[in-house]
């Protein structure tokens, strides 16, 4: 015991608490993992059955958290990103009274983002702008649609002019502003890690952290890198965030054949199953990438 304790590899939390394995001692022990492990058929089922009839990205990764919390009895954390594959599919304007417009874009990859407008156009209007953009845009990627756009409210405003009108005002308004950095967060199972009185704090933290999503995509941002093939361990995430100190993140991003969709991780206490957490994660990663190539 005095060795390991010499070596770093048992820490006392407090004075009035025992021994327990340190960070560097549970870093230790990740490094001889094999990752040779592989999930039990009846974790591969229920992952199957909670992912069965997903098409989109949005919908894998809502699904995706949930069953990452499921299975490894911590929290499960998604994140959905835009990316090259986030091209338009298509628009609808919908006038929800005076001076408001209900704008929903809908992206190839599956993400639906929706916003109000301050407008006061009629719905007819509205639905010739929103067929002007589907059958001229759709399958285009968001950037090159808002650029070609502007080009076209320049150079042909006289050929079209109300419909031109409609559609600048639209335009100018953020009708289809997607945003290529913006992220949808999904997160399940904070409840896990109440396992008795010592946890309630340890709670509160990660719940004040989990309340802000952009604080969960800069975390996964830190640790997580788009060109690893592995899944990652993080002993420690005091670096992104000195409040979560005492987790551990173990992730990987969620391709779709070479483009990153987003990232899809758990997060739980130092005590938490590594092998089996890994072999899920590492699992599910591999999934999202043969269900979506599989439903375009």
């Amino acid at each position: 015991m005095a060795d390991l304790a010499d070596a770093g590899y048992l820490e006392q939390p407090h004075t009035s608490a025992g021994r327990v394995p340190s960070s560097e001692a549970y870093r230790y022990y990740v490094e001889q993992l094999t990752g040779k492990a592989s999930l039990s058929q009846e974790d591969q089922g229920i992952i199957k059955d909670s992912l069965r009839g997903v098409s989109d990205v949005q919908e894998f990764m809502e699904r995706t958290s949930h069953v990452l919390s499921l299975i490894s009895h911590n929290v499960g954390i998604t994140v959905a990103v835009g990316g090259p594959k986030n091209a338009l599919e298509h628009v609808y304007f919908s006038r929800l009274g005076d001076q408001k417009v209900l704008a929903v874009l809908v992206t190839r990859s599956g993400l639906v983002r929706d916003r109000v407008l301050r407008l006061d156009l009629p719905q007819a209007d509205l639905d010739e702008a929103a067929r002007f953009i589907n059958e001229n845009f759709r399958g285009w990627t968001m950037e090159a649609m808002r650029t070609e756009l502007a080009r076209r409210l320049e150079q042909e405003r006289s050929e079209y002019d109300r419909l031109m009108k409609s559609v600048e005002q639209l335009y100018r308004q953020g009708a289809l502003a997607a945003d290529e950095t913006s992220q949808v967060v999904f997160v399940e199972g904070a409840s896990n890690l109440v396992t008795g009185e010592q946890d309630r704090q340890r709670l509160q933290e990660l719940l004040q952290t989990l309340e802000e999503k952009q604080k969960i995509v800069e975390l996964l941002g830190a640790y997580l890198d788009a060109k690893q093939e592995a899944v990652r361990v993080v002993i420690g995430l005091d670096e992104a965030l000195p409040s979560m100190r005492n987790f551990v993140l173990i992730g990987a991003p969620a391709r779709v054949g070479d483009d990153v969709m987003g990232s899809l991780a758990v997060i739980g206490p130092t005590r938490i199953d590594y092998q089996h957490t890994m072999t899920a994660v590492s699992y599910i990663a591999r999934l999202f990438d043969k269900i979506l190539n599989e439903s375009e």
